[in-house]
């Protein structure tokens, strides 16, 4: 059994240094929207904006990978009624103050006034009435100076973007900052956050790409948006195509789609010239919460310089961006049009349209390889350097990486291809049209395609009565447009098992889970066929897949979230790991972090057969400068052998008001604000861990400080945040120089067995009560956090 000592932040001065917590900590912390344009050119500087709530004190901006430098140039931000008010008001008395001094000297002139406006009605004044004697009594020893006429300016310029409400309160704000990508800065997505003095906003996706970058300028942009933070959210489906814009290809083109806007470029193109146009518009923001579905669902339509339309695309497959390939039939002018599918819009219904002869993989086979094998991968799409692609999977681990090509040193789009340790063999192809029956040894991955629509793979393999064999497709995940349905029978055609969509929560940008999954015992020894088949009968060269066939194969993947992470020195936050558990692995995994001085992590381990584990994360007695990149690991023992894996940083986003994904990011960052703390007191938990708990019962546990702190006790109220359901705590009390913690369970909420941890919240003493004390607005958040505590639910 082990007992816990961490350091925590609890002397009376530390806890006036750090004030209220941290954003993060109090559940408003700063985020962002959008950012437009999404990307920028290599060996280029662009300006660029970035849209959110609470972005008044950014100071910086940070982009993942090398090469890429960004500084902030301008904020804005919408006025209230409210703060209008209170400007108009300021601004009268300045006016009054104004109209006083002339009295004395009549050569200062007059300024002019505002009269009413939004903050009040016209010629009214918000000022009380005031006798000429009070004036001179106020205004005795008053000058008019430089900085009043600057505020007089401050103030009619703010004035001028009153609004009652806001659309889209969480995008209002907007700041904006210039780019620069380095000439070798590689190209592909990277993230973009803002930063405080506070911490890190979100990440967003931002891109670097090779073409030239044509896109509204910022300034012009954002005069627009000033305009539009008061308009509805979606407008009126009325459509309205903006002027035409020219651009020369190859080209990559910005823009956003307000409500019932069209979008249209005109581009001179050559007979035979053989044009990718493919949007990026859901990979840059992937779900927006408060929009149906939940993404800007853009089409695309090019036109002849007549009008006439000569093709179109809402997606590609089951991709919503669309893509268009089309090869340019005679010279002349051609137009390129996008817009939303039922003509919403809103500001952050960003695009990015690549349009120019530029490689484009449309599919591959096979969609994986054996670890420390070489590849040879068929290649099908528009204007490729090559119909295969040789790969050495020598260095690769298990897991699914990305492959492209290049052509003309333009980078072709990213496409998954999958490595594992699991014997391999190609599917066998059907003849006369009807289905083959392959003969295979388990275990196998078999890689195949259903080569044609109504047509379906079957696979026989030999089992023993009681073997558990797992089948399972991968496709969707990797690529594919094949919506696949698994059927296991024995040699007679009874049905032993049957799937058809498999929900895999690592697939943080599918919303669809097309790949199938199934497992079985086998009922008796003997023959054993498994079906594969498009569920919506079709087939073609592109329809491939990877299919497991083999024991169970028990494993684990982590998720952190989120990741972007916020804290003051020495204060402790809440990280929740995500377990995504495979083929029935039920066992405990440890957590840890790599590299990295000066955190910890507390309660860092996922129960068995729990899928998620609240942890703590303490940051070390120094502030950073930039932000620090964290690994955190699992480790767990599978069938006698240890297996770490490495945690996936992730956004818990919501998708049009109701589902949430786990959407992958690219780096776990924190950011450790404030000042070095100077006093640090040494706290740990007194006693065996986990704590247990009796099932309708009480147990007490200690916590205490240095010997050094005898009345840190007397500084804090300690309360539980997230509580388990049927978990509380009954009673705090002063204990030598620390606290003792009285927990009660409700029996009939509470399970013997049930781990987990606890996570409590350190808040400032609560005010005495008076009689004219006067209950606050809202409760503030802790101001840091205990570190994790285990606990076990055990029989009373």
């Amino acid at each position: 059994m082990k007992s816990l000592r961490w350091h925590v932040i609890l002397g009376c001065a530390a806890l006036l240094a750090v004030g209220p917590a941290s954003q993060a900590q109090q559940g408003r912390a700063f985020s962002v929207g959008y950012c437009y344009p999404a990307g920028c050119q290599q060996g280029a500087t662009s300006e660029h904006i970035i849209a959110g709530q609470f972005l008044n004190n950014v100071t910086n901006v940070f982009v993942t990978g090398a090469g890429v430098q960004a500084v902030i140039t301008d904020y804005f931000k919408a006025t209230t009624q409210g703060e209008a008010r209170q400007l108009q008001m300021e601004l009268e008395r300045l006016f009054q103050k104004r109209r006083f001094l002339m009295t004395k000297d009549p050569s200062l002139g007059k300024i002019k006034g505002v009269k009413g406006g939004k903050a009040g009605k016209p010629g009214k004044s918000l000022l009380p009435p005031a006798t000429p004697e009070d004036l001179a009594k106020k205004y005795a020893n008053a000058t008019w100076t430089d900085a009043d006429d600057k505020r007089v300016a401050e103030i009619r310029k703010k004035l001028a973007t009153v609004v009652r409400r806001p659309a889209n309160p969480a995008i209002s704000e907007l700041v904006t900052v210039q780019i620069t990508a380095a000439p070798d800065a590689a190209p592909g997505p990277r993230e973009i956050r803002l930063g405080t003095a506070n911490g890190l906003s979100n990440p967003l996706v931002f891109c670097v790409g090779q073409l030239p970058e044509f896109s509204e300028k910022a300034s012009r942009v954002i005069v627009e948006q000033k305009s539009a933070v008061a308009k509805t959210a979606f407008g009126p489906k009325s459509t309205k195509a903006r002027p035409e814009i020219p651009v020369k290809l190859p080209a990559t083109v910005n823009g956003q789609i307000l409500p019932g806007e069209v979008d249209r470029y005109r581009f001179t193109a050559a007979k035979g010239q053989k044009l990718v146009m493919a949007v990026a518009a859901r990979q840059l923001i992937p779900y927006i919460s408060d929009a149906v579905p939940g993404w800007f669902q853009a089409t695309l339509s090019l036109y002849d310089s007549k009008g006439k339309e000569l093709a179109y695309d809402d997606d590609f497959r089951f991709n919503p961006d669309p893509v268009l390939y089309y090869e340019i039939p005679a010279d002349g002018e051609y137009v390129v049009e996008v817009k939303d599918s039922i003509f919403r819009g809103r500001e952050d219904f960003v695009y990015r349209i690549t349009i120019g002869e530029t490689p484009f993989i449309t599919s591959i086979f096979p969609l994986g390889g054996h670890v420390g094998e070489k590849t040879t991968v068929e290649l099908k799409g528009w204007n490729l350097p090559a119909t295969t692609l040789k790969l050495d999977d020598a260095t690769q681990a298990p897991g699914i990486h990305s492959i492209s090509v290049r052509k003309d040193n333009h980078v072709s789009n990213f496409v998954p291809f999958a490595v594992d340790k699991l014997p391999e063999c190609l599917a066998e192809k059907s003849h006369g049209g009807k289905s083959h029956v392959q003969r295979v040894t388990l275990p196998v991955i078999i890689n195949g395609r259903i080569e044609k629509a109504d047509d379906s793979n079957v696979f026989h393999f030999d089992g023993k009565a009681g073997d558990r064999i797992v089948a399972e497709v991968m496709a969707r995940r990797l690529n594919s447009p094949l919506d696949s349905v698994l059927k296991l029978t024995d040699a007679t055609g009874n049905q032993i098992a049957f799937n058809d969509d498999n929900t895999d929560k690592g697939a943080g940008l599918t919303t669809h889970h097309a790949d199938s999954y199934l497992t079985a015992t086998l009922p008796k020894d003997g023959a054993y066929l498994l079906r594969l088949s498009d569920t919506q009968h079709k087939g073609g060269p592109e329809y491939a897949y990877r299919l497991r066939l083999s024991a169970p194969q028990p494993d684990f993947a982590l998720r952190v979230v989120p990741s972007s992470i916020n804290a003051r020195v020495g204060t402790t936050v809440p990280v929740t790991v995500y377990a995504l558990r495979k083929d029935g692995f039920t066992g405990d995994i440890a957590i840890a972090l790599k590299k990295a001085s000066g955190f910890k992590l507390a309660g860092a381990r996922i129960p068995a057969k729990e899928d998620k584990v609240k942890v703590t994360l303490t940051m070390p007695p120094t502030p950073r400068s930039e932000p620090v990149t964290l690994q955190v690991e699992g480790r767990a023992t599978i069938n006698g052998q240890e297996v770490a894996r490495a945690a996936v940083p992730a956004q818990d986003m919501m998708q049009a008001f109701e589902y949430r994904h786990l959407v992958p990011s690219q780096e776990l960052q924190v950011a450790v604000t404030g000042r070095a703390a100077s006093k640090i007191s040494p706290v740990k938990v007194v006693g065996d861990m986990p704590v247990k708990i009796p099932a309708g019962g009480t147990v007490s546990f200690k916590i205490a400080a240095s010997s050094k702190d005898k009345t840190f006790s007397k500084k804090l109220h300690l309360e539980l945040a997230e509580a388990p359901d049927g978990i509380a705590i009954k009673k705090v009390s002063p204990s030598g120089n620390g606290m003792e913690i009285l927990l009660e369970s409700d029996a009939a909420k509470v399970t013997p067995g049930q781990k987990g941890n606890l996570l409590v919240g350190a808040f400032p003493p609560k005010p005495a009560k008076t009689p004219k004390a006067k209950s606050a607005p809202g409760k503030a958040g802790p101001t840091t956090m205990l570190p994790a505590i285990p606990y076990e639910i055990v029989q009373k």
